[in-house]
């Protein structure tokens, strides 16, 4: 019934006018970016084990050539940032404290040591940096630690005008704006400027995601689904009225704490808009989780696309699976497609 509903789009053209449908590409050489499993290689990748070189050699430019399409451009999320800097406009009880000097020695038992930080295990890491637990040595409480090296976040082109670095940045300066019991807290940041190193000091949350496998045995029970989509609401509705726009929402950006309460994490590619303006154009999130929208290559509202976001993480949760997830990316983005055009069928018909 599908195929001779989306058959019956393509005949009259429908969802062609509106770019729903958009032409196969013939090569499907592209391989997926993301199997079925719901795990932590989903966002941390596991190629980053040694401790004195965590970053690949190679340099990625991701930018794009310039936009013909003539249209009012928002503002730049550094630049709405930098006004509620200016102007007071910060939502925490206390700040995030700023440490200007970096002092790398090691404990009594040869672990190593960041300042009053003591290393215990390593987490995991990324494209941009790496992951570990630290214990305080000032008030025994353990806290995860992004580590990057800033010549590198330098190289790393992720727009025309953009570096990694400018991602972290945007990630730290919203952080220390937010502060509620749906995020993860940022508590200090490290930046030495005679060290190459960078480092945030996040609050730790120990019991990693609310998917960690996938398949039917591993999908939560109703009622337990139920109590973390609440709080993912929650927390998302208290950046969205803060006009901040996460960007991934996903299972592996979803922790869980000893008590079973959700906590969004992982600001890299959030971004902060002016007075509902949250219209946006480039979408660094996750295939899977991606708005159809998202897909066209043309403007999108951040928040809607968060929303959706939601959506597909509760689908998750519930069947322990991905509801759209292909052979290769592109696969994976022609199945979201074809659900819009289903939809939108069904509404002309029925509605």
């Amino acid at each position: 019934m599908f195929d001779k509903a989306l058959s019956y789009i393509k005949a009259i053209l429908c969802c062609n006018c509106f770019g729903f449908i958009n032409r196969r590409n013939p090569q499907r050489g592209t391989p997926a970016i993301y199997n079925s499993t719901l795990s932590q290689g989903l966002l941390l990748d596991s190629d980053f084990d040694d401790e004195d070189s965590f970053f690949n050699d190679e340099i990625t430019n991701y930018s794009s050539g310039e936009d013909n399409e003539e249209q009012i451009r928002p503002k730049r999320s550094e630049d709405i940032l930098d006004f509620r800097v200016e102007n007071g406009m910060i939502c925490r009880q206390f700040p995030v404290k700023e440490t200007h000097k970096v002092v790398r020695t090691e404990d009594e038992d040869g672990n190593k040591m960041i300042n009053e930080y003591v290393r215990e295990y390593k987490i995991g890491s990324g494209s941009y940096g790496k992951v570990a637990l630290y214990r305080s040595s000032v008030d025994g409480k353990h806290y995860a630690i992004k580590a990057f090296h800033k010549s590198h976040l330098m190289k790393l082109r992720v727009g025309p005008s953009e570096t990694a670095m400018t991602d972290v940045l945007r990630e730290v300066f919203i952080m220390k704006m937010l502060q509620h019991p749906n995020i993860v807290n940022l508590i200090e940041v490290i930046d030495d400027p005679e060290s190459d190193n960078f480092y945030m000091v996040l609050e730790y949350v120990e019991d990693k995601w609310v998917c960690e496998a996938s398949g039917r045995a591993c999908a939560l029970r109703e009622e337990t689904a139920r109590r973390y989509l609440r709080d993912i609401v929650c927390g998302l509705m208290y950046l969205h009225a803060h006009n901040i726009v996460h960007g991934d929402i996903k299972p592996d950006n979803l922790l869980i704490t000893r008590h079973g309460t959700v906590k969004i994490g992982d600001f890299s590619v959030s971004q902060a808009c002016e007075d509902d303006n949250d219209m946006l154009r480039r979408s660094p999130g996750t295939p899977v989780f991606t708005a159809p929208e998202c897909i066209l290559g043309v403007t999108y509202s951040g928040k809607a696309a968060d929303t959706w976001a939601v959506g597909v993480t509760l689908y998750c949760m519930i069947l322990g699976e991905y509801p759209f997830l292909g052979d290769t990316l592109q696969d994976t983005y022609d199945r979201v497609r074809e659900l819009v055009c289903f939809l939108f069928l069904f509404s002309v018909c029925f509605y």
